[in-house]
């Protein structure tokens, strides 16, 4: 009984399938093994155009999981140059300590010298460099405020001392310079 109505129904649609105009008017008269190839021909290209977005998706996703990798490794090693430079310093320091306990006052002091001077390569090779304050106008962009006194000296305003010295990395503040501004 059902496979009458499937029968029935398959007929009614080839009828009307050969019957049906298409938009010019003209009559569709394809056989049923024409349009059943159509239908599969169009699954076809269907599943194809399916594996190239599931695909494209995979390589996406690849991507976005390797520049995450490649930032997180960037971040963990991005001091290494600066280390790098460093380490010499470090090598220096320890000479000047090692050389304390046998050197006087004069040649201990002559070591601190040079690793101060290395470091202020290094850090400056990296584009830190100390901000200029005292006898400058008092700037609240690189200078910090923390006293005003008196000063028959200076004109109001002034940078008079600095407690603590300010340093720019390249043209970007990092720490303002602390100081005492006279009234």
């Amino acid at each position: 009984m059902e496979d009458n109505r499937m029968d029935e129904t398959l007929e009614a649609q080839e009828t009307e399938a050969e019957t049906t105009a298409d938009v010019d008017g003209a009559e569709d008269t394809r056989t049923r093994e024409e349009l059943l190839a159509e239908v599969q021909r169009l699954t076809a290209e269907s599943e194809d155009y399916k594996g190239r977005y599931l695909r494209a998706q995979a390589d996406f996703d690849n991507f976005r999981r390797r520049s995450r990798q490649e930032k997180e490794e960037f971040a963990a090693y991005a001091n290494t140059r600066i280390i790098e430079e460093l380490l010499p310093v470090l090598d220096t320091f320890e000479m000047a300590m090692q050389s304390a306990d046998k050197a006087d006052v004069q040649t201990l002091l002559t070591g601190v010298d040079m690793v101060y001077r290395q470091l202020q390569t290094a850090l400056g090779n990296y584009g830190l460099a100390a901000i200029e304050s005292v006898g400058q106008a008092f700037d609240p962009n690189v200078h910090e405020g923390v006293m005003q006194v008196d000063s028959p000296d200076h004109p109001a305003g002034t940078v008079v001392m600095e407690m603590r010295k300010g340093y720019k990395l390249k043209d970007k503040v990092i720490r303002p310079a602390m100081v005492q501004v006279s009234q």
